[in-house]
């Protein structure tokens, strides 16, 4: 079985829980770690689980609300962490104590019972990587901070059953508001963030009848309202708005199951 959780997604934080196995085969794969070490722990726990309970850490890129407390925790509690060799330069090349994998595009993470595949994705950031995550049987694509969809991204998205995709922004609220104009230039741009209707692009490209699950994530505050996600992400998947979940930046998700069919 493989199914995940987000913990948070926003400008706040970010973190999701990917899990695939039964009993004592279940292996779990903490995709960013963007709050402190508290607050990770407390929405852990709201998820059933604890910080030894992880068995690896995969940090996307080096921005802080997606590496957090990683080092602190993977330290304390011996547990790997992925990242690129750029992310680990960006970071200033932390001393992880021999828990450093370096992971590399289109190169596999066989965790056992869960194989994470990552890719590059355009962001600006030294060497991002977003992931897609099986069992063997059902897929689950991971697609956050990226300004747009090159067609790399697509290929490595068609064929999954549920996806966590970045709705960040309503071009005309991030028009309005009170940003400067090179935060706002830099949110739009090309290796920004997804505005919703190119979220929506991505989906209507990408959609199969075995998509199942859409997770809107990584929504600004300031920039945006899970309705205008939802409508916009649902429209291009001919869903009901309410088909399409939210990551909210407190309490992220439920877990969902990732299935090939409903």
């Amino acid at each position: 079985m493989l199914r995940f959780r987000s913990l948070g997604s926003g400008s706040s934080g970010n973190a999701t829980v990917v899990e695939a196995g039964y009993g004592l085969h279940v292996r779990r794969l903490l995709v960013d770690c963007g709050f402190g070490i508290r607050q990770l722990t407390t929405r852990l726990g709201a998820a059933g689980l604890g910080i030894d309970q992880i068995d690896a850490i995969f940090i996307t890129h080096e921005h802080s609300d997606h590496v957090g407390c990683a080092t602190t925790v993977a330290l304390r509690h011996q547990i790997p962490v992925w990242m690129s060799h750029g992310t680990h330069t960006a970071l200033g090349a932390p001393d992880l104590d021999g828990l450093l994998r370096v992971a590399h595009d289109m190169e596999p993470i066989d965790l056992g019972t869960l194989c994470a595949l990552p890719f590059t994705v355009p962001h600006d950031a030294r060497e991002p990587l977003q992931l897609r995550c099986t069992d063997g049987a059902s897929h689950l694509g991971l697609l956050t901070d990226l300004g747009h969809a090159s067609s790399h991204v697509l290929q490595q998205l068609q064929g999954c059953h549920a996806l966590l995709l970045e709705a960040n922004h309503d071009p005309d609220m991030l028009a309005a508001s009170g940003y400067p104009a090179f935060l706002k230039r830099r949110i739009a741009g090309e290796h920004g963030h997804l505005a919703n209707h190119a979220a929506a692009g991505i989906l209507a490209t990408v959609r199969h009848p075995g998509l199942n699950r859409v997770v809107a994530a990584h929504l600004s505050a300031q920039n945006n309202q899970p309705r205008l996600a939802q409508e916009a992400l649902a429209q291009a998947l001919e869903w009901p708005s309410h088909g399409v979940d939210i990551a909210s930046a407190t309490s992220g998700t439920d877990w969902i199951n990732v299935a090939r069919s409903l």
